[in-house]
């Protein structure tokens, strides 16, 4: 197939040249016939650059819909274009599968800012307290606590595990920022911890003032890993996924997106009509997914997610019970 003629292009033609996308159409095309090759597919992130998202993904989304989507795939073979945290809950919610990550040091803050004594601890200082854990967090995390959330249900989860143990409080770990923010939307206390994700947490409130007077009328959407001010500042806050459907439902004519730069670049291919500023940051650890280290997992199948049968076992209840939320 000629490149340029390649439908995907026609999302990606106002971002990418199109000398850059021959170069990336060899590998496009390679990905597409391994994963008929492996019965393979390939769950991308928002947060992934749009030749990833828009050429080769088979499922897209944020960390919810990915979990969610992860349950149902008949695939045998799962690559997933995001960080470690997000291949071992696809693993946990598919022991019997194959799950591959196409870098292993793609990390995360969050993850890497609490550990299983840290969660032993808490448990020990707040007994019959329920602990929730943010899905940015290693397996052996998950194993120690009662719930998981995300982004886009961590109000319905907190009030959910507050009501189920009879109290009004719970811990919320590992991001300090999206249990403040949280807390603005439930009367439920949350004992926070001390994490923050490095792409978010460097965003200000003098951030959004300047976008407000350079960018007249610009409509402003906020990641809740942001500091509160910049919440507070902003126009609307959500998911990554909320963001996404913020932005096609209500077709503001300027937006900006206060999270990952990719984001923007994503939803920009999918929404012509609104023109995106972006005082974005970027997420290294996302950038080290891409086209060709996703091609070599599938050529080679690995690098595997494989993980302790004890811990995949209790990790895989407190995810459960979050999908078990409506």
């Amino acid at each position: 197939m000629n490149a340029l003629a390649d439908p995907a292009y026609l999302k990606l033609a106002h971002h990418i040249p199109p000398a850059e996308w021959a170069l990336m159409h060899e590998d496009v095309t390679a990905i597409r016939a391994l994963k008929r090759a492996r019965n393979a597919i390939i769950l991308a992130h928002n947060y992934q650059t749009p030749e990833i998202y828009h050429a080769v993904a088979d499922i897209v989304g944020d960390s919810l819909a990915l979990a969610r989507e992860a349950t149902t795939t008949s695939a045998a073979v799962i690559v997933v274009a995001g960080v470690h945290f997000m291949a071992e809950t696809a693993k946990l919610l598919n022991p019997g599968k194959t799950v591959l990550t196409p870098d292993s040091r793609a990390g995360c803050s969050l993850a890497d800012s609490i550990t299983p004594a840290d969660i032993r601890a808490l448990r020990a200082a707040h007994p019959g307290i329920p602990i929730i854990a943010y899905v940015n967090t290693s397996a052996a995390v998950k194993a120690e606590v009662d719930y998981c959330c995300t982004s886009a249900n961590a109000r319905r989860i907190v009030e959910h595990a507050a009501h189920a143990a009879g109290t009004t409080t719970v811990i919320m770990l590992p991001d300090r920022f999206l249990a403040a923010n949280t807390a603005r939307e439930t009367e439920i206390t949350i004992i926070p911890w001390t994490g923050a994700c490095e792409v978010h947490e460097r965003f200000t409130e003098a951030d959004i003032a300047q976008v407000r007077a350079q960018y007249p009328g610009v409509t402003i959407l906020a990641h809740p890993e942001c500091p509160e001010p910049v919440v507070a500042a902003s126009d609307f806050s959500g998911s990554t996924a909320a963001l996404a459907a913020y932005v096609t439902e209500h077709r503001p004519a300027r937006a900006a997106l206060i999270t990952e730069c990719s984001m923007a670049d994503n939803i920009a291919a999918a929404n012509p009509a609104t023109e995106f500023v972006k005082p974005c940051n970027l997420c290294p650890h996302m950038k080290r997914i891409t086209l060709a280290n996703i091609r070599h997992a599938l050529e080679t199948m690995t690098e595997t997610i494989d993980l302790d049968p004890g811990i995949l076992a209790r990790a895989r209840i407190p995810v459960e019970r979050m999908l078990a939320i409506p």
